[in-house]
């Protein structure tokens, strides 16, 4: 494990625009961190530009606001691509994001082979638990096996997907719910890679994972203990992988959603706690969040101190000093193999249906991690699950208030940068690339994969061309549709 070399630090991070997210990045990778995590706002994950109605009140709230490359090349200015690695958390724009961050990097004369990072990528888990899926799953499916053979092809050291229990958890699940849920997921995608003509070890040794982190210390390692040894039988027993495609690989981040807006400070105990889980269930990866965001955006100070949690657990506590240091625990070993089990109960019931797209559009995820999350607030509502400063050893304080910025100065900016790129760019040379994108689109509204035309590339052009994400995801709406949950 970290014999060699500890988890990648990876702090999640983004807000307003590209010029302040990239402040931050920077003061981070200074402070120590040794990855990027890029955290989008809502209409870049939506893929309606800044200037656009409905991204009104919206721009750079929760996350950096990129509309056309020229975002992307602020945001990552100064930071050498061939030497850092960068997550981005995007799904339906996935797409977009990643031949953004391949076109700055030709524009500074860096080779694709020599980028390494992640793209979530993970649609299914988006009409789940967190809802910001475009189009509908046929299609987006057929995208991400696209995406999986370009990163084969094109940029070898790059993830192309996260599969994300992460935000099945955030969402009210179980520990037993976020691993069935997970790896049912992944096999959806392995197998749509497969009917489109991917080789399993050509694609599966780049899949990645994401989980969360909560406070159950001794559960949350058995989870990620389990996670390996179920997602190696599945991969062995039904693809007949190597031991490459076996090996689990995986980002972790503590729990946003048992972060209290009481008694903030209380949240760095919870972190800490969550991260040792992380390191000492083996997490190749890891994001600690900062104190006060059950408030706000985290604080450069709330930023820091979470990355110091990160090292101290690293360089002081002797948690890496060995592997898997909780085995031969009779309480995590029983813990491992009742997860194990559960889980693997379970995902039989999503195989049952047809599998994860099935079982989704049947509504089976969103019925099981509801009740799991009503079952849950019962409790915490009951005094059965205590949370310190909140329903247990509350003092009354007043929950702080934390000063927010100037959103309306901050989105006049943004839109005003994307009107001056639309006026700087060659709209023929637009028009061209968008017209050649909305032709191949045609073949990924149909079921099947026989005769498309490869997407990415196409993309990749329209990019370079200055063409914004709204406009590459309207030619796709034009196409495919937008989903409607039934």
């Amino acid at each position: 494990m970290y014999r060699g070399r500890l988890w990648t630090m990876r702090q999640y991070a983004g807000f307003g625009t590209a010029r302040q997210t990239n402040e931050r990045f920077r003061l981070l990778l200074e402070k120590g961190q040794t990855g990027l995590s890029v955290a989008f706002d809502l209409p870049t994950q939506m893929g309606i530009d800044s200037d656009s109605p409905r991204a009104h009140g919206e721009v750079g709230r929760v996350g950096v606001a990129i509309d056309t490359v020229e975002d992307m090349h602020l945001l990552l200015d100064a930071i050498p691509l061939d030497r850092v690695t960068t997550s981005m958390t995007i799904n339906a724009t996935a797409a977009i994001l990643l031949a953004m961050y391949v076109v700055v990097a030709e524009e500074r004369g860096i080779a694709r082979s020599a980028l390494g990072g992640t793209i979530q990528n993970d649609i299914l888990k988006e009409y789940v638990a967190r809802g910001t899926y475009i189009y509908p799953p046929g299609p987006s499916l057929a995208l991400i096996t696209e995406i999986f053979r370009f990163c084969a092809e094109e940029v070898p050291s790059w993830n192309p997907i996260s599969i994300s229990g992460y935000h099945i958890r955030e969402a009210g699940s179980t520990a037993v719910q976020e691993l069935a849920f997970t790896f049912a997921n992944a096999m959806e995608y392995v197998v749509r890679a497969r009917d489109a003509g991917l080789a399993i070890d050509d694609f599966a040794p780049r899949l990645s994972f994401f989980f969360a982190a909560h406070s159950d210390l001794f559960e949350e390692v058995a989870k990620f203990r389990a996670a390996r040894r179920m997602y190696a039988r599945l991969m062995r027993e039904r693809y007949d992988a190597s031991d490459a495609s076996c090996r689990l690989r995986f980002h972790t981040q503590t729990g946003g959603v048992t972060l209290q807006a009481q008694q903030p400070l209380n949240n760095v105990v919870r972190v800490t706690v969550q991260a040792l889980a992380a390191v000492l269930g083996g997490t190749q990866s890891l994001h600690t969040n900062g104190y006060d965001e059950a408030l706000s955006l985290p604080s450069a100070e709330a930023a820091t101190l979470a990355l110091r949690t990160q090292q101290i657990v690293g360089f002081e506590s002797g948690a890496a000093l060995t592997a898997d240091p909780l085995a031969g625990s009779y309480y995590v070993e029983e813990l491992t193999s009742a997860l194990e089990n559960g889980a693997m109960q379970l995902l039989g019931r999503v195989d049952e249906l047809g599998g994860a797209a099935r079982a989704i559009e049947a509504g089976f995820f969103q019925e099981e991690i509801g009740r799991s999350a009503y079952e849950h607030q019962l409790r915490v509502e009951r005094g059965e699950s205590v949370l310190v400063g909140v329903n247990r050893f509350a003092d009354g304080s007043e929950v702080p208030v934390v000063p927010t910025p100037d959103y309306s100065a901050l989105e006049r900016d943004q839109v005003a940068r994307l009107t001056e790129t639309r006026a700087r760019r060659d709209g023929v040379s637009v028009a061209a690339a968008l017209g050649a994108l909305r032709s191949a689109a045609d073949g990924y509204a149909r079921d099947g994969a026989g005769g498309r035309v490869p997407l990415m590339p196409l993309i990749v052009d329209a990019v370079r061309a200055r063409a914004s994400v709204g406009e590459i995801s309207d030619v796709l709406r034009e196409r495919w549709g937008t989903y409607r949950p039934g």
